[in-house]
């Protein structure tokens, strides 16, 4: 299947980067490298466009989509948690700028045998990177109802998760649950009526809670944008995307620590000494203009925020 991603927010985020012809640049989340072409174009031929991602598919589909350009491009499958490790074994120090686009990628969602959408009937899986164990037919299957609870409850923030989890455990009793279009039926059925005539799938808030488990996509978030800011030379931007409030509140809290790192009571005058490594372009987060909505649906959740390295 053809990798298909739309980025999301692409001028907001090309301009917010305010590129440097002859810089190095991260996109820690490559997709379909839709981000990562709009950078590399306006490089140089010093520059170098690095792009990272867990997905081999995104690993195969980006590489005809950055050739022809003027810069240096490094692909490299990975994880964006390891960004110092990554960028230390291509010998490098600082970079300029940065791009996470975090979540699940429209390819992701739309190829049928993958399992991330509620929309199809596909084998339970939802692993970004296929090289990983498990998946979503492990946590379904196996999470103990208080388990499986907590993670709908959190990561999806699903006013019904005992309900569903309750509902869960009852049916696989019976037989495995294998599909997502078997999971959707058992999703509505512990629902009730009033949550199925919601705008919003009755489903989509338990497979985003599994997907989140499944990839560990919250767990070292926090570390990991501490590390881009870490490796961001002076006057670097960092770009990071997100769709799920719990990670824009991780983003949000790291870059205001950055920007103001006192830990000296407010009435008194500072004297631990820490000084604003950082500063936020804009206070509140940008979003999709409405005909950005229009033509992509799925950028209505989405929310950029921007930092500039001091």
């Amino acid at each position: 299947m053809e990798f298909k991603h739309l980025p999301v927010l692409f001028k907001e985020c090309i301009d917010g980067l305010d590129i440097k012809v002859d810089g190095t640049y991260v996109d820690g989340t490559l997709g379909g490298a839709g981000h990562a072409r709009g950078i590399a174009e306006k490089l140089g031929s010093k520059g170098r466009m690095i792009g990272i991602d867990r997905d081999q598919d995104a690993i195969d589909a980006s590489e005809p989509r950055l050739k022809g350009l003027d810069c240096d491009v490094i692909i490299i499958k990975g994880n964006y948690v390891d960004i110092k490790d990554i960028l230390s074994a291509q010998g490098i120090d600082k970079i300029d700028g940065a791009i996470l686009d975090l979540g699940v990628s429209s390819h992701q969602l739309d190829d049928s045998q993958r399992g991330f959408s509620y929309m199809g009937d596909a084998p339970l899986d939802m692993r970004m990177d296929r090289d990983d164990s498990g998946g979503a037919y492990d946590i379904v299957n196996y999470y103990d109802k208080n388990r499986l609870t907590k993670i709908i409850k959190e990561y999806g923030e699903e006013r019904y998760a005992a309900r569903i989890a309750a509902r869960i455990e009852k049916e696989r009793e019976i037989k495995p649950i294998e599909t997502t279009g078997e999971l959707v039926q058992i999703i509505k059925s512990a629902m009730p009526s009033v949550a199925k005539r919601e705008k919003q799938h009755p489903a989509k808030r338990t497979f985003q809670a599994i997907r989140i488990e499944v990839n560990r996509e919250l767990e070292g978030l926090e570390y990991a944008v501490n590390d881009f800011i870490d490796v961001l030379a002076p006057g670097g931007r960092l770009a990071i995307i997100s769709f799920h409030s719990l990670e824009d509140r991780i983003v949000k809290n790291v870059f205001a620590r950055r920007e103001n790192p006192c830990t000296c009571p407010k009435n008194l005058p500072c004297v631990c000494g820490l000084k604003p490594e950082i500063r936020r372009i804009g206070n509140k987060p940008i979003i999709a203009k409405e005909e950005e909505v229009l033509a992509n649906p799925r950028s209505r959740s989405a929310k950029l925020r921007i930092c500039e390295k001091l």
